[in-house]
């Protein structure tokens, strides 16, 4: 019990310092956060004795503040889910992530399931058949796909798929003028448009999901309740199943968890190259207009989401293997 209630605790611990991490380096890029903002608040015709009262009104910190101060202003923001307005958009920062979020998680969801299982399939049968000259062959590809980052595919894809034979599209998340309704026409443009993303995402990893997936299961079928399984006459199928496959893939559990959080943060690129509008689109948008509210934002829900995946797959691991144990607590 102790174990879970320390691993529990790290979690607002962990959270906090990335939130000061956050703050202090947005305070040291050029200009600091509201040089931007108090521009943008005089070109509106605001009076210049007036800017850092309406600054404090939109971002519930007061710029002229010490910087402790400044601090625990943001702090007590964060907590009541208030991450200040955007800049750029004129639109409170938690309604553009609201909106923003869902399409990355669905990128990120689809694609991870789609590697994990493509990648598990293959790297056993790559097992069963090891030596063969299908094992050869695509733990080459396997290989191959694994040094090549999903931002070259993306790049190749947009460029020849949406470009040259505009099949695909090269923005949004669905097409212009559809009302975002439940319905197959909405349905079929929301997939239509995800398609390339999610491709490129789901390539760039499945290569080394098989190869783990191989190593795994050629470890396990090596083990002599394998061996004893055999003997005892039961089938191949009920042997892959029952006894490889399901021991095999249990070491890659936590690594999927990981790979979710670690995937979000990697939709930044890939959004930015086919201008889907999710997190990372927002983050990319942030930088560019120095919206320092906006970047600070998505960055917080996402090293935020890489948290909570390691805190799951932390305290679950050992529900999902038995053969885990937290072990006494006075050892962490």
């Amino acid at each position: 019990m102790n174990y879970y209630l320390k691993r529990t605790a790290r979690i607002p611990a962990t959270i906090l310092a990335v939130v000061t991490l956050t703050f202090g380096l947005i305070r040291l890029l050029p200009g600091g956060p509201f040089t931007q903002l108090r521009i943008e608040l005089i070109r509106q015709g605001v009076p210049v004795e007036q800017v850092n009262a309406r600054i404090e009104a939109l971002q519930n910190i007061r710029p002229d503040a010490p910087l402790y101060v400044q601090y625990f202003d943001y702090l007590a923001g964060v907590a009541q889910l208030d991450l200040g307005r955007s800049i750029s958009l004129d639109q409170p920062v938690i309604e553009v992530i609201a909106r923003a979020l869902p399409w990355t998680v669905f990128i990120v969801v689809v694609s991870t399931v789609l590697m994990f299982v493509g990648g598990v399939l293959l790297g056993a049968i790559q097992a069963y058949w090891e030596g063969s000259r299908f094992d050869k062959t695509f733990s080459g590809v396997s290989i191959l796909l694994t040094s090549i980052p999903y931002y070259i595919f993306a790049v190749v894809f947009v460029f020849f798929l949406a470009f040259q034979y505009r099949l695909f599209p090269t923005g949004d998340a669905f097409a212009r003028g559809l009302d975002a309704t439940l319905n197959l026409e909405y349905i079929l443009s929301v997939l239509h448009h995800a398609a390339l993303p999610i491709l490129a995402f789901t390539i760039g990893g499945i290569g080394s999901t098989a190869l783990n997936m191989r190593g795994n299961s050629i470890q396990v079928l090596g083990e002599e309740y394998v061996e004893v399984a055999r003997l005892r006459g039961l089938s191949d199928s009920r042997i892959a199943t029952r006894y490889v496959a399901k021991n095999a893939i249990l070491p890659m559990y936590t690594g999927l968890l990981l790979m979710i959080g670690f995937r979000l943060g990697g939709t930044v690129v890939l959004e930015e190259i086919f201008s889907y509008p999710g997190l990372g689109y927002y983050l990319i948008s942030g930088v560019e207009a120095n919206d320092y509210p906006l970047m600070m934002g998505c960055f917080l829900v996402i090293t935020t989401t890489l948290v909570v995946a390691v805190y799951i797959a932390d305290l679950t691991y050992g529900l999902i293997d038995p053969r885990i144990s937290v072990g006494d607590s006075n050892d962490y």
